[in-house]
This record gives C-alpha cells, sequence and structure tokens, in this order.
C-alpha cells in the first residue's frame, strides 16, 4: 500500500466484503459504522452458457434486472448512509470497495461444483454446455458525492483509486476459480450508466475474455515484443495527446470510436498490481489530465467508457502489456455513434473519425485545461 493510504476491512449486512481505502490525506477517523440493514439473502450466482458458434461463454444473471435505476441523489445507494437513504455504504468515506449486489459472476467460487475446472475445460466444445459464473464483481465508490466522475476527483483521491485498483486486482487474481481482472469505469447515460455517483466496477472473470483472447492470438502471430512496437510507433507519431515519463496517451491507428485514446506503461508490466508507486504516482494526475481534456473537447461532460486491458492470471503475462482503452461514441456536439449492422452484427468497424484529426481535437482540448 502507497505511503499514508491505509484500508479498513468489514463486511455488509448479507456478508459481502467491504473495504475502505483512506486518502493519504484524509480527513477521516478510523471509525467505521456497521451496516445494520435486515438484507434479503444474496442471489444464487447466475449460470453461464456456451455458445458453439464463437466459443464464448454468456453468463445469464437475472437478478441484474432488479438493480437500482437512475435514483433521486437523496436515494443513491452508493453514498454514505442517512437516517433516510439505507445504502450500501454504512459510513463516511473517501474510497470505498464492495461486493456487487447483483453480481454477474459470483459469490460462488471455485469449490462450486458445476465451476469450470479450468480453461481447457472451457474451450471443449459442444451443444447445451453449461457452467457456473463463478467469479466476483465489485464496485468501487471514488468518493462519497452523489455526482461527478474519475476526472472530478482530486489528485490525492486519483491516487487512493489507482491504490485500490492495484489492490484489487492481486486480491481478486489469487481467487480460486478466477482467471482475468478487469477494472473500467462506465460514464455518461449514452454509455448505459445507472447511477450518477462517481464510481467504477471491477470484474474478475472465471474465464479469458474474447477481447484478450484475440490479443494473445495477435502476440503468438506478431512476437513477444509486440506492445513494444507498438508504443514505439504511436511515440513517433502525431496521434500522441500525452506523453510522462512512465506513460504515453495516443490515439491508436486503427481507432474504431470517434473518441478512442489508449494509456500505456513504458514498460512490459502485465496488470495495474505489477506497477510501482513512482508510476502509480505518475498515473494518477495523468489521467485525471486526459479525462479533463476528454471533458474539455464539448460544453457538456463525455460519455466514455474507461476500460484497464489487464494480462489474464496465468497466460501471457510475460508479452500481454497493460493498457487502458478510453472510448466514447461522441462523434459531435450533439451526435452519437451508434453500432449499427456492420459493426453489431460482423464485427467490421467503419470510423467516423480519422484518428490524426481525432488526436489534433483532443491536444487543443487539453490545453483548454
Amino acid at each position: 500500500m502507497a505511503p499514508g493510504i491505509t484500508t479498513h476491512r468489514t463486511a455488509l449486512a448479507d456478508g459481502r466484503e467491504l473495504i475502505y481505502y483512506d486518502d493519504a490525506d484524509t480527513a477521516l477517523g478510523p471509525e467505521r459504522a456497521i451496516d445494520a440493514r435486515a438484507l434479503d439473502a444474496r442471489p444464487a450466482t447466475a449460470q453461464m452458457r456456451r455458445d458453439p458458434l464463437t466459443g464464448d461463454w454468456i453468463s445469464i444473471a437475472a437478478a441484474r434486472q432488479n438493480r437500482v435505476f437512475l435514483p433521486p441523489a437523496d436515494q443513491d445507494p452508493l453514498a454514505p448512509q442517512s437516517p433516510g437513504n439505507p445504502s450500501e455504504v454504512p459510513s463516511r468515506y473517501d474510497v470505498a470497495v464492495f461486493e456487487n449486489r447483483s453480481p454477474a459472476f459470483g459469490p460462488a467460487l471455485g469449490d462450486d461444483p458445476e465451476a469450470p475446472t479450468g480453461l481447457d475445460d472451457l474451450a471443449e466444445p459442444g451443444l447445451g454446455r453449461i457452467r457456473t459464473s463463478v467469479g466476483r464483481c465489485e464496485v468501487i465508490c471514488f468518493g462519497p458525492e452523489t455526482e461527478g466522475s474519475f476526472a472530478t476527483q482530486t489528485p490525492s483521491r486519483a491516487r487512493t483509486v489507482v491504490e485500490a485498483w492495484a489492490d484489487r486486482t492481486a486480491a481478486l487474481s489469487a481467487l480460486p476459480g478466477v482467471e482475468q481482472v478487469f477494472c473500467f469505469e462506465n460514464r455518461g447515460e449514452a454509455i448505459g450508466v445507472t447511477l450518477h455517483h462517481p464510481h467504477g466496477q471491477i470484474y474478475a472473470y472465471p474465464y479469458i475474455t474474447p477481447r484478450t483472447e484475440g490479443m494473445l492470438r495477435q502476440l503468438d502471430r506478431g512476437g513477444p515484443d509486440l506492445f513494444a512496437r507498438i508504443l514505439e510507433f504511436e511515440q513517433a507519431d502525431e496521434r500522441v495527446v500525452l506523453a510522462g515519463e512512465h506513460w504515453t496517451a495516443f490515439v491508436p491507428f486503427a481507432a474504431r470510436w470517434p473518441l478512442e485514446v489508449h494509456l500505456m506503461p513504458h514498460r512490459q508490466v502485465p496488470d495495474l498490481a505489477a506497477t510501482t508507486g513512482a508510476e502509480r504516482d505518475e498515473l494518477a494526475p495523468l489521467y485525471l489530465r486526459l479525462l479533463r481534456g476528454i471533458d474539455a473537447i464539448y460544453d457538456t461532460p463525455t460519455p466514455y467508457i474507461a476500460a484497464w486491458h489487464q494480462a489474464p492470471v496465468r497466460v501471457g503475462r510475460d508479452t500481454f502489456r497493460l493498457h487502458l482503452q478510453l472510448t466514447s461514441p461522441r462523434r459531435a456536439a450533439d451526435r452519437l455513434k451508434f453500432l449499427a449492422g456492420s459493426e453489431s452484427a460482423m464485427g467490421a468497424w467503419v470510423g467516423d473519425v480519422p484518428p490524426e484529426a481525432a488526436a489534433d481535437t483532443i491536444r487543443k482540448a487539453l490545453a483548454r485545461t
């Protein structure tokens, strides 16, 4: 844990784990309230079904239908509990991480009798194949405010979130049955966000995701230094939008989205847990600046998905490089890109904005922040 950042571990009324991460400059004391709510039992773990044509595993998580949808601020389930709001977090906090009440994966882990027995088991063909959606889904609250995003946090708070991401990546990677850990933030109703509270999520999957499998295949074909060569190629081009000692942000050569930025460390590192203190210290303010620049492009906040691609737990860790993929469907102030026939049905993308033009737009917005 970074100097000054402390943790407090407890449990919610139904047994879900809750971890508080206190900023290095926190104004909070060490005491934490007990969750005294009377809660229903946790839902049964979802079931995964294998698509025989693609090999993809689909989690059927019906309990997610009941999750809260755009509540008023005084009923925000991620705000600290109050007499009128029996929320998910009992105490005032800086950063809080807890198990999702309506998860797509878990709470069962690898000892479930119908759990996958490994990657070879998941790769087996066949019709009607079913496995339990073991793993875990967590919510990470970036702060107690009822509106905002990662970009609205202070540098100290951003550093705490980065530390929490790294800490949870390490912890979830050690759980039985977990093959990959994914930290992400969905921002904006155009993305499908159901809560305005500044927060993200962390998924611990029982398989390697299709996107990652595709990149691992390209590493096999392109060589173990593929990420290093990509970074060198991008650093030599006009698509770089921001750079530091340890990280570079660029619009990729073959960007799919109208706004798409990749943020990559300068050395081979498989996941956030493997980054150094110096890399995390630089990442927090640099990432803040990047997101604030994206927001400065237009007069209103930009919807986006911020996805941290991390190496699987047991595969490709010497070659797959940690990187952020920030994407937004916003192609103009009042226009969104929708994934229509070619993209949705065939996975064949058509870009609306040349990557070089997008990079120029982002650099100009960064200069205004």
